[in-house]
């Protein structure tokens, strides 16, 4: 459960969300409740255009759909920093068993299919098995975090997710004492994911990505499930995503399929393929050189050519407030 205490990564909704918007949306939340519950239709299906602006409506599962009627918006937010663009942040990103380039999930993802979707429990945990997402997530309540994404490639963006906090799911499994680390494995279908039939698989699928079991319980990490106040875009991760905002993007790993409870420290995939540019804990950190380039400052989109939109990488981030204790006498120049 998330503390409302000042912090310098919270502010009020209304500094994130214009006015007019945030009525809109609590409007379509009252109509959306009265409407799923006459009609037995998707919440998501009932959405007016402008939730956030250019964002269209979209189908989503039902047990989804109840979830976003009854969600918890503006659980945490962003201080003086305007939303993304939802084309921007739906057609550039990476995504790699889609393909290589930025806009390659957008054009290809849409072929994965995502119903039913079942994820796999196993190691150090009390509860193992094999899990409907439904059954995974929807005993929390579906919480909106506006969080900040920094990408290793030196731009960002600032997204507003729809999750539920992965510290409660993780509770409901009940792992052992045994277990130190979080596992996450990505779904590796080639037929459907062009990306892995193509030359950039040099990737060992399926993609591997992993948390200290401390990091993993705390109240900022989300297992999301939506965006911008709709169903999560295969693009982005559907159905299943994780997202740890102090981290390097790429440790918020997509489309979850497996999720084990682990004693030692598991191998990772970038941390495998080249352990000079991408280590274990990723923490955003600009007094650390990626080895081809500085992370200093950051490119927030949208930008363009002649207004790049450059700034200064805040430590963590700017969740260092929040998350700096889970690294105390670490030197993170070499636990990078």
């Amino acid at each position: 459960m998330l503390i409302k205490t000042p912090r310098r990564s919270d502010c009020l909704e209304s500094e994130v969300t214009p006015e007019a918007i945030y009525l809109n949306r609590r409007r379509f939340m009252q109509g959306a409740a009265l409407s799923t519950a006459a009609f037995g239709l998707p919440a998501m299906a009932q959405a007016e255009a402008g939730i956030y602006p250019g964002v269209d409506a979209a189908d989503g599962p039902a047990w989804l759909g109840k979830m976003l009627s009854q969600a918890r918006w503006g659980a945490v937010t962003v201080e003086g920093e305007d939303v993304t663009p939802y084309a921007d942040a739906t057609h550039y990103n990476n995504f790699y068993e889609f393909g290589p380039d930025k806009g390659d999930p957008a054009r290809n993802a849409h072929k994965l299919t995502t119903e039913p979707w079942v994820v796999t429990v196993d190691g150090e945990v009390g509860k193992p098995g094999q899990y409907s997402l439904e059954d995974l997530v929807s005993e929390s309540m579906l919480e909106e975090r506006i969080y900040r994404l920094r990408c290793v490639e030196a731009w960002s963006m600032v997204i507003p997710w729809l999750g539920v906090p992965l510290a409660g799911l993780i509770s409901r499994l009940q792992p052992t004492s045994s277990a130190k680390f979080v596992r996450f494995e990505t779904l590796s279908r080639p037929d459907e994911m062009a990306g892995m039939r193509t030359g950039f698989s040099l990737i060992d699928w399926p993609y591997v990505e992993a948390l200290r079991i401390d990091e993993a319980m705390h109240p900022l990490s989300l297992m999301a499930v939506g965006m911008y106040g709709r169903v999560l875009p295969n693009q982005n991760g559907a159905p299943l995503r994780l997202v740890v905002p102090w981290k390097y993007g790429f440790k918020s790993i997509k489309s979850i399929v497996r999720i084990s409870f682990l004693q030692e420290q598991p191998a990772t995939t970038w941390e495998t393929m080249a352990p000079q540019e991408y280590g274990f804990y990723a923490n955003v950190n600009p007094k650390v050189s990626h080895p081809r380039w500085s992370q200093a400052r950051e490119r927030r989109l949208p930008g363009s050519l002649f207004s790049p939109n450059v700034r200064e990488t805040l430590m963590f981030n700017g969740y260092e407030e929040e998350v700096s204790t889970l690294y105390a006498g670490m030197d993170l120049s070499k636990d990078y």
